[in-house]
């Protein structure tokens, strides 16, 4: 499992670069990918898929970062937010498989430690691409070549519905004006 988290994480998609956004779209795909072994870890271990401290510690953390870089912390707490809440879909939907076909639940599963170390190095990258992308998230161009990005990360990703859901949600507040 960790050799595998170690691959998703390390492994750019190969989309089409025609969008500035592409790079933070595809940062944001991997986040959602590692959905999947932490719902195993919570699914195995009987934890809740909601951990209201954790998620308060994250977004205080960002607002944070990004205050000290000196972009908008709401901004970043809204789009992180919705990641968050993107991931927590993806999870509950294991969990709604598992629980219909219990012979598809995972049996044995890593413990959070090394999910929560990828997941914290995605956000850093993530926060990376927005300020690098800072202008153009906040411009009339946004939401075409965000349009772009994401279909390219889609594709390069092979994401099925669920995961495109999930995409869209984690990244729809990313075009402000």
């Amino acid at each position: 499992m960790i050799v595998g988290l170690a691959i998703l994480v390390a492994s750019p998609a190969r989309a089409d670069d025609a969008s500035p956004l592409t790079g933070l779209v595809d940062v944001a795909a991997q986040r959602l990918q590692i959905a999947e072994p932490v719902a195993a870890v919570k699914w195995t271990t009987h934890v809740a898929i909601e951990d209201r401290d954790r998620v308060e510690q994250e977004l205080a953390k960002m607002a944070a970062d990004a205050s000290a870089r000196q972009i908008d912390p709401d901004y970043v707490t809204r789009v992180f937010g919705d990641q968050i809440r993107a991931t927590e879909g993806i999870e509950y939907s294991r969990f709604a498989d598992w629980k219909l076909n219990p012979g598809e639940a995972p049996g044995e599963s890593a413990d959070l430690s090394a999910s929560r170390s990828a997941i914290d190095d995605l956000n850093q990258a993530m926060l990376n691409q927005v300020v690098d992308n800072w202008d153009l998230l906040h411009s009339p161009a946004c939401p075409a070549q965000l349009d772009t990005a994401t279909n390219g990360v889609i594709g390069a990703r092979r994401l099925d519905a669920l995961y495109q859901r999930a995409l869209a949600l984690a990244t729809r507040s990313y075009c402000q004006q």
